[in-house]
């Protein structure tokens, strides 16, 4: 007893040791990745790849509430069959051809969410650079000529002269 007891004593003061040594580090350094090097399609991927992991768990729970609403439909409304917040104590398992579906489901709903929002980006992206190309979105565009000067002579024939 007396030995496990000093053995984590010791744990337990080299782990405050090791602590303290690791935050007199180097305070200059930068904590924050830089994504400047990469190419916008691996930006774009990270983020869609993020949003995928993301939504998953929401995805899951409202595909299984789903499956369990579909079940509990195609039984009759049997109490056995209930969705999770109405079940009871007797209710009857998913098959692991249901868990499976639920997963699939749950995963493809992540992707499209995903897709989804790839296509939110594109187009916000599209419309920044057309506003940054100073393009007109289907306004006619006007040409002035001047009225006075060598420009106006040559364009449209000669003004009368004022006195």
């Amino acid at each position: 007893m007396k030995k496990t007891r000093a053995f984590f004593l010791i744990l337990f003061f080299c782990g405050l040791v090791l602590n303290v040594y690791s935050q007199t580090g180097n305070s200059n350094a930068s904590t924050q990745f830089d994504m400047s090097g990469f190419p916008l399609w691996a930006k774009d991927l990270r983020r869609s790849e993020i949003i995928a992991f993301g939504s998953f768990p929401f995805m899951y729970f409202f595909a299984n509430f789903g499956i369990d609403t579909y079940r509990w439909a195609n039984h009759g409304n049997n109490m056995r069959y209930a969705p999770w917040p109405f079940n009871s104590a007797g209710t009857i398992e998913k098959t692991n051809k249901e868990k499976y579906l639920t997963l699939g489901i749950a995963a493809g709903g992540a992707v499209l969410v995903a897709f989804i929002d790839y296509g939110i980006m594109r187009y916000k992206r599209s419309r920044l650079e057309r506003e940054q190309e100073n393009l007109p979105d289907g306004t006619p565009i006007i040409i002035r000529r001047p009225l006075y000067g060598e420009e106006a002579d040559a364009s449209a024939g000669a003004l009368p002269e004022t006195k």
